[in-house]
């Protein structure tokens, strides 16, 4: 019944169907006119579809980035410490130490599944534990993509706590980047977003903006890891020391992934250092 009543419209369709082709088929003007038309089309398409696959694959993306970044990171300079010798010591560009005797960071990579801000000693857990090689009686550092994290102070078979940078207890000692002063950064407890920096002298250039990195004598960063930037130099009249006020650089709000640390040197350093600190 539906068929025969518009039977007229659907043969009107047919025919101009077929005219249609043989339009864009033997006239060029038109076919480039189609062709463009129907690229257009699909393009968009081809667009909104990629958008969507592309959102639904981020989570692979994401954990295939933060490997291919620890890999990088276990390339860098700083975390080569040969002994001095009298020989010269050339280092090449790319690394192969398959025996560890001069690397001495190792970096591992850890899914964050738990942050606080808003408390003041708050806590970060990762999804990696001694199942995944943490050995629990070590000392571990953990780094964001963009600075300092924390450390861990507790590993269990799958997942492990660290102590945020956001913590009363937390403190690592820092240097200026475009000076030698350095200095002990720590959290007031206050805006999750600021921390603290004390005792650089008033005989330092520091100026907003400056950068603060790790120090080489930080127990469990290597050199050089950004710790923040300086928001304001806050002069202390009853002293001969600024307090900095520093634009943390890693953001605990949207945490993600995180980076551990492990120096493979620590061990015998404190061994040799262990019976000065028993006899001092």
């Amino acid at each position: 019944m539906f068929i025969r009543r518009f039977s007229n419209f659907f043969f009107f369709l047919v025919l101009q169907i077929i005219a249609l082709s043989f339009l864009f088929r033997f006239n060029k003007f038109h076919e480039a006119m189609f062709m463009n038309a129907a690229g257009e089309v699909t393009g968009r398409f081809s667009a909104k579809y990629n958008t969507v696959e592309y959102y639904f694959h981020l989570k692979k993306t994401n954990e295939a980035l933060v490997q291919e970044n620890a890999h990088l990171r276990n390339l860098l300079l700083q975390n080569y410490q040969a002994p001095d010798t009298t020989q010269k010591l050339v280092v090449d560009s790319i690394k192969v130490d398959s025996l560890l005797k001069v690397q001495r960071f190792k970096y591992y990579p850890a899914k964050v599944v738990n942050s606080f801000v808003t408390m003041q000693n708050n806590f970060i857990t990762i999804h990696r534990g001694a199942n995944q090689g943490l050995a629990r009686h070590k000392e571990w550092g953990v780094i964001s993509p963009q600075g300092i994290a924390g450390r861990i102070v507790s590993v269990g078979d799958n997942f492990s706590v660290v102590m945020s940078v956001l913590h009363h207890s937390f403190k690592v000692n820092s240097v200026l980047k475009n000076g030698p002063e350095t200095g002990s950064v720590s959290w007031d407890g206050d805006d999750p977003r600021y921390l603290t920096m004390v005792s650089i002298p008033k005989s330092a250039h520091v100026a907003k903006g400056d950068t603060v990195l790790t120090s080489n004598v930080s127990d469990i960063y290597p050199a050089g890891i950004i710790v923040g930037t300086v928001a304001e130099v806050i002069d202390d009249k009853s002293s001969n020391f600024y307090k900095l006020k520093l634009k943390a650089a890693t953001n605990f709000s949207n945490l993600q992934y995180v980076y551990i640390i492990e120096d493979l040197q620590k061990e015998e350093q404190d061994k040799i250092e262990e019976p000065l600190k028993k006899n001092p």
